[in-house]
């Protein structure tokens, strides 16, 4: 179905080779700030396909200028983030025919033996002349038994895989299975999930009651056939033989950009209460209520109340953008950051955890923990470990929502 990019063969990988002095210049991805992995103009994006006894990696540069001919690329994997030392390495050298370009972005795929990726945990793909954490040209994955076994991606109308566990409702998008296309079995479960709870909460999702997700409705789509989904909800993609599931959101609309009067209100639980909200619900005009609210919070400047949507719908769009699993990323613990914080000024990972620091910005410096708890539908999720001396933080985050300070110097009289 989908047309290959290219195929490097022959990555039969090993042991690092090199010297001790190469192995230096590479630091532990634990030492690494991260924090460029969360910027979605900029990051590069990875996805796996199992290929028999090889790994094919689809890689998606943002910043196609990265990639140059006569380069090498570099594949680097750990046994973990803390690990100090690459435990595989390899290059591949890129040419004009293997990297396709579609304007400014770039792709690149090869394929690597599986059995070099035995023992790694944590990969890396970027261009020899870059460092591994210019998030414009280093492409991270943590290879979990999810990546190393699914046998097909899902793909845009040309081709392309997605990089995305989110379709739109009406979207079209195939499956390409490495093989002959099979038959597909589409699954829509009963999915509900509420928004994060403040970083400080005492009722924490660890005291939640653990419940199975039933299914609404099951279709059986032939081989080959361009897929749609037609009501949103959670959903799982799984072809007859390659694999695991793919648990995939079918949001509304245009997502990850909000554009309804409903979906511009829900976001504002973070920073309103529930009171201020259900007014905003019950108006006769939602959107006109949403915009008072904005025009309260800049104390009637217009033009301030401008700047404050525009930046906080703007994180909505990239909070769902990056963090959205089996919920909407805005909902999830680290969307609810992303948004009254702001991006993470650095960010930490180590095995099984991921660090966000904030220095002072008004409401004082603070680091927020978050666990690794994957799902059938989400292997890459985080919760936050919340603590109740993030409470006077937050407030004080909300409350430079609430009065305005958070907008961009504006023009004087606009």
């Amino acid at each position: 179905m989908m047309r290959c990019l290219f195929t490097v063969l022959g990555l039969l990988g090993g042991l690092l080779a090199g010297t001790a002095a190469q192995a230096q210049r590479l630091p532990a991805p634990a030492r690494l700030d991260l924090s460029g992995l969360y910027n979605p103009l900029r990051r590069a994006a990875i996805d796996t396909r199992r290929e028999g006894d090889s790994l094919r990696l689809y890689v998606r540069f943002t910043d196609g200028s990265v990639l140059r001919p006569g380069q090498l690329l570099e594949l680097l994997g750990w046994s973990s983030y803390d690990a100090r030392a690459p435990i595989w390495r390899t290059t591949v050298g890129l040419s004009a025919h293997r990297v396709l370009r579609d304007g400014s972005v770039a792709w690149v795929e090869c394929c690597v033996a599986l059995a070099a990726l035995q023992n790694v945990r944590v990969l890396a793909v970027w261009p020899a002349a870059y460092v591994p954490d210019d998030p414009a040209a280093a492409a991270w994955l943590t290879l979990n038994n999810e990546h190393r076994t699914r046998a097909f991606v899902l793909v845009d109308t040309a081709g392309l895989p997605l990089l995305r566990r989110h379709v739109r409702v009406g979207e079209l998008f195939g499956v390409d299975c490495y093989g002959p296309d099979q038959p597909l079995t589409v699954r829509r479960y009963n999915a509900a999930f509420a928004p994060a709870l403040p970083p400080q909460s005492t009722a924490t999702l660890a005291t939640a009651k653990s419940r199975s997700l039933l299914i609404e409705a099951e279709q059986e789509l032939r081989a080959g056939q361009l897929v749609r989904f037609a009501s949103p909800g959670l959903y799982t993609v799984q072809p007859a033989d390659a694999g695991p599931p793919l648990g995939v959101l079918a949001p509304d609309g245009e997502f990850p950009e909000i554009t309804t009067a409903s979906e511009l209100i829900t976001p504002l639980r973070y920073l309103t209460t529930s009171e201020e909200r259900q007014r905003m619900e019950q108006s006769t005009a939602p959107k006109r209520a949403v915009d008072a609210f904005w025009l309260r919070v800049a104390n009637n400047r217009e033009a301030v109340a401008r700047q404050l949507i525009r930046q906080y719908y703007g994180r909505v769009e990239d909070a769902n953008a990056l963090f959205t699993a089996h919920k909407p990323g805005w909902m999830t613990d680290r969307g609810m950051l992303y948004l009254v914080l702001g991006p993470p000024e650095r960010v930490q990972r180590n095995a099984g955890e991921e660090r966000w620091y904030y220095s002072n910005a008004g409401y004082g410096s603070a680091t927020y923990v978050f666990r690794a708890k994957p799902s059938t539908f989400t292997p890459d999720y985080y919760e936050l470990v919340r603590r109740p001396e993030y409470e006077m933080l937050w407030y004080a985050a909300v409350e430079q929502w609430r009065t305005g300070l958070n907008a961009p110097r504006v023009e004087a009289g606009r």
